[in-house]
């Protein structure tokens, strides 16, 4: 049992990560609505040409965070938490200016590399909870964590969307803001949550990359296969990202408007499972089943989207759907106990590694799967294939999370809970 003294600490210190979290997805999530429509200002009008483009904004961004998350996680393990995440939020904010005044699609496009570059606050604060969080309560953590991305995602496109309606630069200018304040807020007030006795002996070079990476993601049994689940719940997360759009268009006429109400309604369903639920269904079911339930819901979330008929069918799936990320925080809770604390940057940043991976080929994966099954030339169509795919996938996660958690002890449940 933990020492009451030690309590405030450790719940202050996830408060002060989790603001850190939700500030930078606000910073993230204000330019998402604008970066399309300045790309398409800046090749001269043409929505093809435009989509070309974005897609290798983001196939580009995704290899560059593929490449860089081990490199962030390995230096925090060495030189701490701390540094790193006011090094990558000062970064960002003086990336989002360089962003706001570019004059040419070029200069855009090298912004946006190096945002991928100093993404790093969301691998090392993975990390920080490991080190501040007992082995019982760190799937309630890692939760809150998600919490703080739901309502970042929620926000900030929203905030994006109104601001870029008076200017397609402004929303670049308020996250610059936005991230600046948060170095300036984890300067003032984040404290380090890596002791140098704790920390990595040296920075080696040859295990932060990658394939350094996935050396350590392989070396145990259990970290392995959850690594496998967690590369199947991310290339199945990119269904939502690639085609919901175009799929709620062909199948049930929704335009932009609905769309954002949709959205927002995910959003909103999964910050509130992530922030109250996860904790709580942990504390009395164990990690491993709320781990395999969230799989399960999981999969049938992306099965009725897809075999959804009617745009109220589809809604059915949005519930399902949230309890779908009760997985993540149990998964990443087990895989922190198989490694030592000066293993837990790398740990996440080959996490993080994986989520990029697939976002290099996930969003080509599903864009080729719809366009196959609604091609006008076929006489049998499938619209809701990609997500019929996307079910199988983490259906194959669940199946492989049953097999890699076998015989995983449960830890023993202190009297309180984070919340």
């Amino acid at each position: 049992m933990e020492s009451p003294s030690h309590t405030p600490v450790r719940r202050a210190a996830v408060i002060f990560i989790f603001v850190t979290v939700l500030i930078d997805i606000l910073a993230f999530g204000i330019i998402i609505p604008v970066l399309p429509h300045l790309i398409e200002k800046m090749t001269g009008g043409t929505v093809s040409n435009a989509a070309w483009w974005v897609g290798i904004f983001g196939t580009v961004f995704a290899i560059v965070q593929f490449i860089c998350s081990p490199i962030q996680g390995a230096l925090s393990d060495r030189f701490g938490r701390r540094p790193v995440v006011l090094l990558s939020n000062l970064g960002l904010g003086l990336d989002f200016i360089f962003m706001a005044v570019a004059p040419s699609l070029w200069l855009l496009f090298v912004g946006r590399v190096v945002s991928g570059m100093t993404a790093a606050s969301f691998t090392t604060a993975n990390a920080y909870i490991a080190d501040v969080t007992p082995p019982e309560k760190r799937a309630a953590a890692f939760g809150m964590l998600g919490g703080a991305f739901g309502i970042g995602f929620i926000i900030g496109p929203a905030l994006g969307g109104f601001l870029g309606g008076i200017d397609l630069r402004l929303p670049f200018w308020v996250a610059a803001g936005l991230a600046l304040t948060n170095f300036l807020y984890g300067f003032f007030i984040l404290p380090e949550s890596l002791p140098p006795e704790k920390r990595a002996a040296r920075f080696e070079p040859h295990t932060a990359h990658p394939l350094g990476a996935m050396k350590l993601l392989r070396r145990n049994p259990q970290v392995f296969g959850l690594s496998v689940v967690m590369f199947t719940f991310y290339l199945a997360h990119y269904v939502l990202q690639t085609v919901f759009v175009l799929y709620a268009d062909y199948r049930y006429g929704w335009g932009p408007q609905q769309v954002g109400y949709v959205l927002a309604l995910v959003g909103a369903c999964d910050g509130t499972v992530q922030a109250f639920l996860t904790g709580r269904l942990v504390a009395r079911f164990g990690e491993r089943r709320v781990m395999v339930a969230g799989l399960v819901f999981g999969a049938a979330a992306f099965a009725t989207m897809g075999l959804a008929s009617s745009g109220w069918a589809f809604l059915v799936g949005i519930p399902l759907m949230s309890l779908w990320g009760l997985a993540g925080p149990p998964i990443q809770s087990i895989m922190t106990r198989h490694v030592a604390p000066d293993e837990q940057g790398r740990l996440q940043g080959g996490v993080t590694s994986l989520g990029s991976f697939a976002g290099i080929f996930g969003p080509y994966l599903f864009a080729q799967i719809f366009a196959f099954w609604i091609d006008p030339a076929r006489t049998f169509h499938v619209a809701g294939m990609p997500f019929l795919v996307a079910a199988a996938l983490v259906a194959v996660g669940a199946v492989v999370a049953i097999r890699a958690t076998r015989g995983e002890p449960e830890p023993a449940m202190a009297p309180e809970n984070v919340s």
